[in-house]
């Protein structure tokens, strides 16, 4: 089960920090989860450029250049944000039964646990 999913919000707990050009203490939305590779793509975080070949689109404008976007971070590197502390904290699961239009059905359920100063 993942602990990171699409929209939480993480802090990046690795690299540089922000004062020396890295993006360590920066909070952000998660945009995507690369499950396969076990990365996530943070709002705001790991700015990379890339050059687009100008070409022609179907209105006759023309596309091409450089563009900034989000490149992809290990998900080791992050942390989930406690919506109570506002601290990054780790991610614990526990077992919960809900009942739907009678029917009672066990699931796994997501909880921040205690975060402490700094982890």
């Amino acid at each position: 089960m993942a602990k990171i999913k699409k929209g939480d919000l993480v802090e990046v707990i690795s690299g540089p920090k922000q004062d020396r050009g890295g993006y360590r203490g920066k909070q952000g939305r998660v945009l995507e989860v690369l499950t396969d590779k076990n990365r996530v793509i943070v709002e705001g975080v790991n700015y990379v450029k890339k050059h687009v070949r100008v070409s022609q689109s179907n209105r006759g404008s023309k596309e091409g250049g450089i563009e900034t976007h989000e490149a992809p971070i290990h998900v080791s590197n992050v942390a989930l944000i406690d919506p109570q502390t506002k601290k990054p904290t780790r991610v614990g699961f526990r077992v919960e039964e809900v009942e739907k239009d009678g029917v009672k059905k066990t699931v796994r359920v997501r909880y921040a646990k205690k975060s402490g100063k700094d982890i």
